[in-house]
């Protein structure tokens, strides 16, 4: 159900990694596992609907180990990390899925889940530079073009071993000034921002909430929020989920600004969260309690407005592990299970949905809003291609509650390899990253 609460302001949100980016940014690149505007929206048209591994590859490359991050590109570059010979690793492709650098690190920490890997962040390039950062606590800066090292640092080496009972998900983030990783665990909790191009520590600001055992453990990655100073906001803004709570930070310092909690109001000891929050204009959005409910908070407001800034609460919706998407004042939630549906971000309620058909295999890999369809993709690396509800409001879904045509499917995807990376769509070709390979799909030249 949906519980509402009233509160009227207005507030300009603005997510975009690509703004802060010293070579000029374009709607064509997809520089973190989000994409351009950290929404899950990508640009360009051509896209196909179906594939195979006998239709519509571009080419496929098999990777000298096992990974699960989603890929950076940039430009002609697209950078994806992995193990080779027990090494954290990165390798730089061209479009055309040439190999054009490599570079090992240190040593790899393995992953223990099956579907994990000790490869899971998702690297993150502002055309010049790209981030990676490893479940061994390995923070790297590379020369994007040939992979040159800039700068690395151990995060647990400088700050304390890692205690996540999993394997470790979380994707760097990158400020104006900084690359920021979020460490929630079990004991020392914390946001560390480093210099972009030096390496050096700006900042560590401790993130020790009181969230029971294993609640205590987040997989999610930080939004990067552009603030407003109407509101009396800083420039920047880091939003971060975890441990029961939503906070907001100050980018150039860490300082919390605000703090939402109540999203584990039985003190439930396992509810670690791994789905990442998402901002829908005036809303945050967090997906929580192992995907039984998603709240969506007002911004803005000082030191804890739980009791003032939750506009509304689906305990019937949820997503454990996907992150949603975002689009013109609508959420499109994919469960783990399959479950699609289409929210309006002021009320929370559902304008549209579908359900695919059942299966033993979850879905992992985030969806993906382009060129008028939604891709979702299954662990076993089968994806739907859906149509999005491009003019659909909440009077039309209250009018045609049981028409479900604009989620209809329009096409089905198949490689037949483990997959949780998200898709990334860039200028008509879809890169899909499994375990194994890296594929890129569009039709043939």
């Amino acid at each position: 159900m949906v519980l509402g609460r009233s509160c009227a302001w207005a507030m300009l949100a603005v997510c975009a990694v690509a703004a802060f980016s010293p070579q000029p940014a374009r709607a064509d690149n997809w520089p973190s596992w989000r994409g351009p505007a950290l929404d899950g929206v990508a640009a360009g048209q051509g896209y196909v609907s179906s594939w195979s591994p006998t239709e519509h590859v571009r080419w496929r490359v098999k990777l000298p180990g096992l990974g699960a991050s989603t890929p950076a590109v940039w430009g002609d570059r697209v950078v994806v990390t992995c193990a080779i010979d027990g090494k954290d690793a990165a390798i730089g492709f061209d479009r055309n899925g040439k190999e054009v650098w490599r570079r090992e690190l240190g040593e790899v920490k393995p992953g223990k889940h099956k579907k994990a890997t000790g490869c899971n962040s998702s690297p993150v390039t502002d055309g010049q530079h790209v981030w990676v950062y490893y479940k061994s606590g390995e923070l790297a800066a590379l020369n994007i073009a040939d992979g040159a090292v800039v700068w690395t640092t151990n995060l647990q080496q400088q700050f304390g071993e890692d205690t996540l009972w999993w394997d470790l998900g979380t994707s760097p983030v990158l400020t104006s000034k900084a690359v920021i990783v979020a460490v929630m665990q079990t004991g020392p909790s914390y946001l560390a921002a480093f210099d972009r191009t030096t390496g050096s520590l700006l900042w560590k600001q401790d993130r020790m909430l009181d969230a029971p055992e294993e609640a205590a453990q987040s997989y999610s990655t930080p939004v990067v929020v552009a603030g407003n100073a109407d509101k009396g906001e800083p420039t920047e803004m880091l939003v971060v989920l975890g441990a029961d709570h939503v906070t907001a930070h100050d980018a150039a310092n860490g300082k919390e600004i605000w703090r939402v909690g109540g999203l584990n109001p039985t003190g439930h000891k396992y509810f670690r969260s791994i789905a990442s929050p998402v901002v829908a204009g005036d809303f945050v959005i967090a997906p929580y309690a192992r995907g039984e409910t998603i709240t969506a908070i007002r911004r803005g407001g000082k030191g804890d407005v739980t009791a003032s800034h939750i506009a509304w609460v689906r305990t019937d919706l949820g997503a454990d592990v996907p992150t949603p998407a975002v689009r013109d004042g609508r959420i499109l939630v994919c469960t783990d299970k399959g479950k699609i549906e289409c929210l309006d971000a002021a009320t929370g309620k559902t304008l549209v949905k579908i359900e695919l058909p059942k299966n033993r295999n979850a879905y992992s890999a985030s969806p993906v809003i382009v060129d008028g369809r939604v891709i979702v993709t299954r662990e076993d690396g089968e994806s739907s291609v859906l149509a999005w509800p491009t003019q659909l409001n909440p009077q039309a879904a209250a009018d045609h509650k049981d028409d479900l045509k604009e989620l209809k499917v329009l096409g089905q995807g198949v490689v037949d390899e483990m997959t949780v990376a998200t898709p990334v769509c860039v200028d008509g070709l879809i890169f899909l990253r499994t375990h194994d390979s890296l594929w890129c799909l569009g039709e043939k030249e």
